[in-house]
């Protein structure tokens, strides 16, 4: 299959490097050509241009910062759609906004396209090994289709429904880790306060029932100092503040997403839209004049997992 991927940021370039990496035909652009060598460099082909992407081959991936960005690509003169025909597959791999997604998705379908939503989660360090999640949201015959290819990305795959139902889901559980993100930061700072060696908290929270995902990998790089997990500030507020849009539309009253994203309005503020997302436990830290650190951990994740063909993940019945 001849693959099409455009946008390689630290997702997106991770994720058509294990499409490099496993032999397939790859055609690649962002719109920093020069973060697109190594690929070149490796055997994929540049894309003049989305719709020339569209035209050549079967299946156009695109992973980009936010909504705006996707609808560009999609819809300008020379963007994806122009490229589109009958039985062309558009996989939106961006953390996006589910009715966004539909309106795309439809102008693909009548252009005799196919369209699915496919977030993916777990973190950077596991989009370069493969080992990622994925939710695909679309027509089951589409998803079959693609199949080989998402096994390739990711260890565990998920047909989540209808197209736009990835993309809530994606939201969802990127709010739920915001919350523990925020959570830990609070327990790991009052613990420092209240005379705690950090190391042994860590411990501590690891083999309890406080353990989680995020404490393994965030907690790691804010006590190391560097925060850097790959993921920023700007990205953590619009991913939860399009989660609180669902609960707007649905009707939930929801009061901790409130507080979340006013939590990250001030980060952003105080340390900029870029900065890593683990920073906002400055606030804590300067709240308290004290520094949440310790030695012996990562400045960064890395996937220490060997790389396998994915599988689908059976929902229950």
């Amino acid at each position: 299959m001849k693959i099409g991927f455009i946008g390689l940021g630290n997702v997106g370039g991770k994720l058509a490097g294990s499409l490099l990496r496993n032999g397939f035909d790859l055609t690649v652009r962002d719109l920093n050509q020069e973060i697109a060598s190594p690929f070149l460099d490796n055997g994929a082909k540049w894309g003049e241009s989305p719709k020339k992407i569209a035209e050549t081959v079967e299946l156009i991936i695109t992973c980009l910062p936010n909504p705006e960005a996707s609808a560009t690509v999609m819809e300008a003169d020379d963007g994806v759609l122009a490229g589109i025909s009958h039985g062309k597959v558009w996989a939106e791999m961006s953390t996006t906004d589910e009715e966004e997604v539909k309106r795309l998705g439809k102008m693909v379908h009548e252009l005799g396209g196919e369209a699915l939503d496919c977030p993916v989660s777990g973190g950077c360090h596991r989009a370069a090994t493969g080992n990622i999640s994925i939710f695909v949201g679309g027509e089951r015959s589409s998803f079959e289709k693609i199949l080989p290819v998402m096994k390739v990305l990711g260890r565990r795959i998920l047909h989540t429904g209808a197209l736009g139902s990835a993309s809530v889901l994606k939201v969802m559980t990127n709010y739920l880790a915001t919350a523990n993100l925020v959570t830990l930061c609070e327990a790991l700072t009052t613990a420092k306060k209240a005379g705690m060696d950090l190391s042994t908290t860590y411990e501590a929270i690891r083999i309890s029932s406080g353990n989680s995902f995020v404490h393994e990998t965030e907690s790691q790089v804010i006590l190391n100092g560097s925060r850097d997990i790959n993921f920023t500030m700007d990205l953590v507020l619009k991913d939860i503040s399009l989660f609180q849009a669902i609960a707007d539309r649905v009707g939930v009253p929801l009061e901790i997403s409130p507080l979340l994203i006013n939590i990250f309005k001030d980060g952003e503020e105080r340390y900029g839209s870029r900065e890593w997302s683990p920073n906002i436990v400055r606030r804590l830290e300067e709240a308290c004049d004290t520094k949440v650190l310790a030695s012996g951990f990562p400045a960064e994740m890395v996937d220490d997992e060997a790389e396998v063909s994915g599988a689908e993940v059976e929902v229950r019945v």
